[in-house]
């Protein structure tokens, strides 16, 4: 199956305006069952109730039913089930998780989309894409913000973006490389499956759903339409002086030259959104000067320079030892209360159901894990906060696992040095221009 995937991108590749006419038959049972073990196991179920093992037990039968009804045109997708899971602030956000057949036809379909749209994709975007990351999309933020003329800085947030894609839009974009009507129809149909909630369905007329495995290439094929073609084609030509955009699925910045020129961007980009069922978040969307005149300038006013928030990181102007500009990042507070609030739960949560030594490993991972994603270039004391912190919770909770206290500090830092906990480390280097993160 490889292979044929390899030629549909081949074809999408050397032929830009090609429409793949015959897909949905790709959706056989060896296709469908290479698709299933690519699915993650240990996943909550959807509202069936079905696991993985369960599924498994059976995989030829189930499987071999599954292509009976998508060939007779009966498949059907079951409604998402509903949960939500904690968000900073206080608040939760929404996520769908389907039932374990449709995850596998999803990802069938995930994989054939992949294929078809990957070599059309613009370099400016970053989000779910094989061979492409975050740190990434924040190395070239850096190097542009470094090397091109850039003093303005588009902080730009679209307001519950899986939840209003318009369905009739995605499906023309679909349309424009897709050509296969079953195809298309099994997609429609897991855009329509509805909500499942407490035992209530709510149908779906608008939107992805959050947790649906199509909904990340559904959402870069939506933006790459919307967004990054409309900025390429159209808002590149028509300025005088430097603009781009760096996107990651719907989290994006864009950068300018000139102010006039970034408030016209955002003018027009507020008007582009909107024809797509789109808005922009008043609160969150901001246009500020940003660059290497930009502390200079806010000295000037008596203020601080402005600062803006990207995959995690806020950025702000600073310097080098030489005094010279570049750009600083540090873990944006939010995410760095919030992940520090989530170790003092899982701390609080083991400390007396197993030995120190059974969840040492799990800490140490953990700990690797937060650096490997917020180790970047000057960052190093946000990552060593974080390990300061962390190891101040442990010695907390250690010392609650009875009322007599466990351990002095003393004895902590000797069972630290006994058992070294991983120290912080700068895993991407953003200031090396050119080449990965």
């Amino acid at each position: 199956m490889k292979t044929k995937l390899d030629l549909i991108t081949k074809r999408a590749t050397e032929d830009k305006s090609f429409k793949f006419t015959s897909l949905a038959h790709l959706l056989n049972e060896e296709f469908l069952k290479e698709s299933f073990f690519m699915l993650k196991k240990n996943r909550a179920p959807g509202v069936d109730e079905t696991t993985y093992e369960d599924y498994e037990r059976y995989l030829n039968t189930n499987v071999q039913k599954l292509v009976k009804r998508m060939k007779a045109q009966k498949y059907y997708p079951q409604p998402v089930r509903r949960v939500y899971i904690p968000k900073e602030g206080g608040k939760t956000r929404p996520l769908g998780i389907p039932a374990l057949e449709d995850k596998t036809v999803q990802m069938g379909v995930t994989r054939i989309l992949n294929a078809i749209y990957e070599p059309n994709f613009l370099d400016c975007s970053y989000g779910f894409r094989e061979g492409r990351s975050c740190h990434q999309a924040l190395k070239q933020l850096d190097n542009t913000i470094m090397t091109k003329p850039v003093n303005h800085i588009i902080d730009a947030d679209i307001r519950g973006f899986f939840d209003n894609v318009d369905h009739d839009w995605l499906m023309r974009m679909l349309e424009e490389k897709v050509a296969d009507k079953n195809f298309l129809k099994i997609i429609k149909k897991f855009l329509k499956a509805g909500v499942m909630e407490e035992e209530v369905l709510t149908p779906t007329e608008t939107g992805t759903p959050q947790g649906g495995l199509c909904s990340p290439v559904l959402s870069n094929i939506y933006l790459h339409y919307v967004l990054d073609l409309w900025f390429e084609k159209i808002v590149k030509k028509s300025m005088r002086g430097y603009v781009e955009l760096v996107r990651y699925c719907d989290d994006f910045v864009i950068v300018a030259q000139y102010k006039e020129e970034a408030e016209m961007i955002l003018s027009q980009l507020e008007r582009r959104l909107n024809k797509f069922g789109l808005d922009l978040s008043k609160e969150k969307t901001r246009l500020i000067e940003f660059g290497r005149y930009a502390r200079t300038n806010a000295q000037k006013k008596g203020k601080k320079p402005d600062t803006f928030d990207f995959l995690g990181f806020t950025h702000f102007c600073d310097e080098t030892r030489r005094k010279s500009f570049k750009v600083g990042r540090k873990t944006r507070k939010k995410k760095y209360n919030e992940k520090l609030k989530e170790m003092n739960g899982w701390l609080k949560s083991v400390r007396n159901t197993a030995e120190i030594k059974e969840w040492w490993k799990v800490l140490a991972a953990k700990l690797r894990g937060h650096y490997e994603y917020y180790g970047v270039s000057g960052n190093y004391a946000g990552i060593m906060a974080f390990y300061d912190q962390t190891c101040g919770l442990v010695y907390k909770w250690v010392n609650r696992r009875s009322q007599k206290k466990s351990m002095d500090w003393e004895q902590f830092r000797a069972y630290l040095k006994k058992y070294p906990l991983p120290k912080p480390k700068i895993r991407h280097n953003l200031y090396v221009l050119g080449g990965k993160a």
